[in-house]
């Protein structure tokens, strides 16, 4: 059997290029809408990642006025009250929240801490005089400046 080699005809070939064109397009099309659905996949997964932060912080944040007073408990009667303070101090250090250092003398950064009140002094450096309220730190971001008075040496 001998096979025979098949000319198009004109007509068939226009058709054979308009086939290949049109499948070129819709390839790219597909192409396109791939990429455009991986996009918005990964928009979609930022923003579910975000929600859960803000989430968390919320929450976070709702916990803080209980640990000020907790605190303050604990410093009031530090005796009885002292394995309660572990227990404090081990669940803040699992949620990844820290207090902000805010002893006296330490350095003002207002990137930390929220002045109040500002005593002259004949320095230029500016350092914490007071803690008033706590500031805390959530996985590395400030959740919540001190609020510190500041005084000149």
């Amino acid at each position: 059997m001998e096979l025979k080699s098949k000319k198009n005809s004109p007509k068939e070939s226009v058709e054979i290029v308009k086939l290949q064109a049109e499948k070129e397009e819709l390839l790219n099309d597909l192409q396109r809408t791939r990429a455009d659905f991986e996009n918005f996949r990964k928009q979609v997964d930022l923003q579910r990642e975000q929600a859960k932060k803000m989430a968390t912080d919320a929450t976070v944040m709702k916990l803080l006025p209980l640990i000020d007073d907790m605190s303050r408990a604990i410093s009031s009667n530090p005796e009885v009250l002292a394995p309660i303070a572990k227990t404090l101090e081990k669940t803040m250090s699992e949620l990844k929240l820290q207090k902000i250092a805010t002893t006296e003398d330490t350095e003002f950064n207002p990137d930390f801490h929220d002045a109040i009140s500002m005593e002259e002094g004949e320095g230029e450096k500016e350092v914490i005089a007071e803690e008033l309220r706590p500031g805390y730190m959530y996985n590395g971001e400030v959740l919540r400046p001190a609020m510190v008075r500041v005084k000149r040496v």
